[in-house]
């Protein structure tokens, strides 16, 4: 019937009303009563019962709420394990229904998603008082790759950023860590920023990576670490194109090592539009998706000097 309630709404309503029933009967046995203490793993099981059946059903924002339950338990009975497992189980749920929205292209206001959020924060918190650094570190990656996702990378970067902090001592790590946050400062158009974290990131492959014997050329992994971002900095440098009096010794010195400069500079002061065009062609399988993104970026800006290609 037209404007009527549909058969959806009235399984929405009954999920709704038994949820609620069922939690308020749960958090009722936490209420103190005379000379009877309450029995707070039973009702820290119970809470997790519920998330389990209410994300069977697909009330993913409900099933969060239980595992926060859940987690305040676990931190009245000094379980900090059980907490963080739940803080992450209701992060996770309240990210998925954020998610699901934005794909409904439902209107909101991100609650969802602060709420997620402030539960990854909790949860980081808990392993870092723990001393899990390496555990606070992979939430911190999870919750920034999913920003990245959403089309929010600036404000995945502040989170990228802890991630490398925590990976203190996985230097691997940490420089993957701040690889994604320069990818982010590139969305962002921050193409200094993401220069300064490229060029912190090649000092600590010299300091920290393994060196080839008799070299000071780092080796493994570092070596590839290193190659992948002066090709960057190659890149963003000839973005940014900054005066000679400005430009850093160590900058200046990697411009020198590529003549792939020289051969864009030929081509724009011939105004060899083909050329440039043809060359990107060339080194396009040889650059990443955003290496490529910076290349197109620099021909644009080489055959429209404006300032409309950046």
């Amino acid at each position: 019937m037209k404007g009527g309630i549909n058969e959806n709404d009235c399984i929405i309503y009954e999920i709704e009303g038994d949820f609620l029933m069922r939690y308020r009967a749960v958090s009722n046995k936490l209420k103190k009563r005379f000379l009877r203490k309450p029995n707070v793993a039973e009702a820290s099981e119970q809470f997790g019962q519920l998330a389990k059946e209410l994300k069977q059903q697909d009330c993913l924002q409900y099933a969060a709420f239980c595992n926060l339950a859940m987690a305040r338990c676990e931190q009245t009975l000094f379980n900090a394990p059980g907490e963080a497992l739940a803080l992450t189980d209701a992060a996770r749920l309240f990210l998925a229904s954020e998610q699901e929205n934005r794909a409904l292209q439902a209107p909101g206001f991100d609650e969802h998603l602060q709420a997620a959020l402030n539960c990854y924060s909790f949860a980081i918190k808990v392993h870092i008082e723990m001393n899990q650094p390496v555990m606070a570190a992979s939430l911190s990656l999870e919750i920034g790759k999913a920003l990245k996702e959403m089309n929010r990378p600036g404000e995945a970067i502040v989170h990228f950023q802890r991630a490398a902090e925590l990976q203190a001592q996985s230097p691997i790590e940490s420089l993957l860590s701040l690889w994604e946050m320069a990818s982010c400062k590139i969305l962002t158009r921050d193409y200094d920023g993401a220069l300064a974290v490229l060029s912190e990131m090649q000092v600590m492959c010299q300091e920290r990576g393994l060196q080839l014997p008799g070299s000071n050329t780092p080796a493994g992994a570092f070596m590839d670490i290193v190659a992948k971002c002066e090709i960057s900095r190659v890149l963003l440098l000839m973005l940014l194109e900054p005066p000679p009096q400005k430009l850093l010794p160590e900058h200046a010195q990697t411009l020198e090592r590529y003549n792939v400069t020289s051969v864009l500079q030929m081509a724009c002061q011939e105004k060899d539009t083909e050329s440039l065009k043809s060359l990107q062609t060339e080194l396009w399988p040889l650059l990443s998706a955003e290496q490529n993104h910076l290349l197109h970026l620099v021909v644009q800006e080489r055959i429209t000097p404006s300032g409309q290609g950046v």
